[in-house]
């Protein structure tokens, strides 16, 4: 097996260096509370993952309560304090896309964080945590009629409209249920984010939204109608986005449009969405939230002052940059293989218990992760490396490079970090692979907050197969 490659090499990616240490933590990509012990055992939230192995099995899914706390606190105070210098408040809602379960929207409810939720499923999650309806908003470029009427009848605080035909919808269940409900309109600017295109959602050729065009004429038509209260604009430019450049860009774009609006009435509220970004290896350096925060703001107040018109409130929706890094996948390697590539180095291919079924983002759009062996230190030189997952597919890919000890075996666990957001979220039961279990930590003391499925569970979906109801056992 070689040593480490040079980077210059094409099976290299050149943002990857070998580590001097390839047992070492990088602390921006882990939880807080991610350690090795003296043995070299790593350590989340106080609870040694072969403990975690023992109890709930691999894969799994590992979440740091206190992170998802902090970065909920952290948010909440960056956003309040770059508006509160302005004047005006901030409301910064949790994006349950990002990852959701009960647990979650209590603990992100409990730091101070209304709700995101975009389908009829997120909806009833969120209130079956006891969230207060109120504090919730409703988005989403497909809802249906019975999701619609679920959230007016619950008492959604906001409903962000996507289209003329859901305009159209939303007036017919109000006018049918004698109700009055807070609409904000969503938009797109036009600015595409730095990042992939799937994860860019501003730009004119995609689904969501109306174009800056026609949204006064969609404001025109709510503010007709008695059972619809016009509250604001709503815009997201992507996801995953580093620097500030592409939000103050969007929110010049749409305080224009927000001040002409203003001609028929006030508009309380400014949302400009998230997508705010997270380091998932070493190489990435995500800007500050507060930092964000504060160039987000200080755009919006100045694009408000050349106009001579009042500052709105502003929302924001962050999710993955609440719940990302506190998350770590444990696998338990299951088979190892030296492959040799035409420019003369190895790539040690290390396949896991899991794979694309647990975490699809790096079949998606090519997302790059980090790795650890988790059980042990290693003193072996560092070996470039390629994790994959057990399904039949050459794109099931965990971590696509990395470099891991060369004695990395079978038996070792793997932990992956940064997988709190859209790994979960995005699962599924490819090849029959049943859903990890979610299992949080804090305090060294740990618990299943979502239930991981059996086999048993899968079958019982299928109609094919005969159950003991039916009289056939």
């Amino acid at each position: 097996m070689s040593a480490a490659p040079p980077s210059s090499s094409t099976a290299v990616p050149s943002w990857l260096e070998a580590p001097a240490d390839a047992n070492a933590l990088v602390p921006s990509v882990w939880p807080a509370s991610a350690v090795r012990d003296r043995h070299g055992l790593l350590e989340v939230g106080g609870v040694p993952v072969t403990e975690l192995r023992e109890r709930f099995g691999t894969p799994l899914y590992v979440l740091d309560e206190d992170e998802v706390r902090a970065h909920a606190r952290r948010a909440l105070d960056a956003f309040r304090a770059a508006a509160g210098l302005h004047g005006v408040q901030a409301r910064v809602y949790y994006a349950g896309k990002a990852f959701l379960s009960t647990e979650v929207v209590r603990w992100v409810a409990e730091e101070g964080l209304a709700i995101d939720v975009c389908t009829g499923g997120e909806l009833a999650v969120a209130l079956a945590a006891g969230a207060d309806p109120a504090r919730l908003g409703f988005h989403g470029n497909n809802k249906s009629v019975p999701e619609l009427e679920r959230a007016v009848s619950a008492g959604v605080g906001s409903i962000v409209i996507d289209s003329w035909i859901e305009l159209e919808r939303l007036a017919a269940i109000v006018e049918r249920l004698d109700a009055t409900q807070a609409v904000l309109v969503r938009v797109n600017s036009g600015v595409h984010a730095e990042t992939h295109d799937f994860l860019a959602t501003a730009h004119e050729d995609q689904k969501f939204g109306f174009t800056l065009e026609d949204a006064p004429a969609a404001v025109e038509r709510i503010r007709e109608l008695d059972g619809l209260v016009f509250v604001g604009l709503h815009c997201h430019i992507g996801s995953q986005i580093f620097g500030s450049a592409g939000f103050r860009e969007s929110a010049a774009r749409v305080v224009e449009l927000h001040a002409a609006l203003l001609e028929g009435g006030d508009i309380p509220v400014l949302n400009l969405g998230g997508g705010f970004g997270i380091a998932y290896t070493s190489a990435d350096d995500p800007t500050p939230i507060e930092v964000l925060a504060q160039g987000i703001a200080d755009a919006v107040a100045q694009e408000c002052a050349v106009r001579g018109i009042p500052i709105p409130n502003l929302a924001f929706e962050p999710g993955r940059a609440i719940v990302g890094q506190a998350g770590v996948t444990l696998y338990e390697v299951g088979t190892t293989k030296p492959v040799h590539l035409d420019d003369g180095l190895t790539r040690l291919y290390v396949s896991v218990d899991g794979g694309m079924s647990d975490n699809p983002r790096p079949a998606l759009y090519g997302a790059q992760y980090s790795a650890r062996i988790a059980s042990r230190e290693s003193d072996a030189e560092p070996a470039l490396a390629r994790v994959v997952g057990k399904h039949c597919e050459s794109g099931d890919i965990v971590v696509d490079a990395e470099y891991l000890p060369g004695d990395i075996a079978p038996g070792d666990l793997l932990a992956v970090p940064a997988t709190g957001a859209y790994c979960f979220a995005l699962s599924s039961n490819y090849n029959y692979v049943p859903r990890p279990p979610v299992v949080a930590v804090r305090g060294g003391t740990a618990r299943v907050i979502v239930r991981g499925e059996t086999i048993h569970d899968l079958l019982a979906r299928d109609a094919g197969v005969e159950t003991s109801e039916e009289g056939n056992a």
